[in-house]
C-alpha cells in the first residue's frame, strides 16, 4: 500500500469514528485549542495517576484532519507517562513540519501524518492537538486553559 493510500484511509477512518471523543469525568487537566485560520476548536482532557496518562478525551469541530489527528493522537498517548507523551510530540511536531525527516515505522499509525507536508496549509490543523497536549502536559490546569495556533 502507497502512503499516500495509508494516509487518507487513516484520516478518513479517524475523522469517520473518532477514538476517544467526548466527555471525561474527574479530569486533572483540561486545554483549550484553537486556530484562527480554519476554525477548528477542540479540549482536551487528561487524567492522569502519577506520571502516567491514566485516560484521555477530546471534544471539539474541527476539520478531517485536526479530527483525525486528535483520535490518533489520543490512542497513543493513553497508558504512557507525561515524558512518553512529550518525546512522542516532540516526534510528530518533526514529523509535520520537516520534509526530511524520516518516518519512523515505530510511529505505528502515527505516521500516516506525514502526509499533511504535503499540504503544509493544513500542518496547522494536524498540530492543534499536539500543541494542546504540550500545553495541557506542561501546565497540568483544571479549569480549561487555552492555546491557539496562529
Amino acid at each position: 500500500m502507497e502512503l499516500a493510500d495509508l494516509y487518507r484511509d487513516v484520516i478518513l477512518d479517524h475523522n469517520r469514528k473518532p477514538r476517544n471523543f467526548g466527555p471525561l469525568a474527574r479530569a486533572d487537566a483540561a486545554v483549550e485549542g484553537f486556530n484562527p485560520l480554519c476554525g477548528d476548536r477542540l479540549t482536551l482532557r487528561l487524567r492522569f495517576d502519577g506520571e502516567k496518562i491514566e485516560d484521555v478525551k477530546f471534544e471539539g469541530k474541527g476539520c478531517a484532519i485536526s479530527t483525525a489527528s486528535a483520535s490518533l493522537m489520543t490512542e497513543a498517548i493513553k497508558g504512557k507517562t507525561r515524558g512518553e507523551a512529550a518525546h512522542l510530540f516532540e516526534r510528530v511536531h518533526e514529523l509535520l513540519t520537516d520534509d526530511r525527516a524520516p518516518i519512523a515505522e515505530d510511529l505505528g499509525k502515527l505516521a500516516a501524518l506525514s502526509g499533511v507536508r504535503e499540504f503544509p496549509a493544513r500542518v496547522k490543523c494536524a498540530s492543534l492537538c499536539w500543541h494542546t497536549l504540550s500545553s495541557a502536559l506542561n501546565a497540568g490546569a483544571t479549569p480549561p486553559a487555552s492555546v491557539s495556533t496562529e
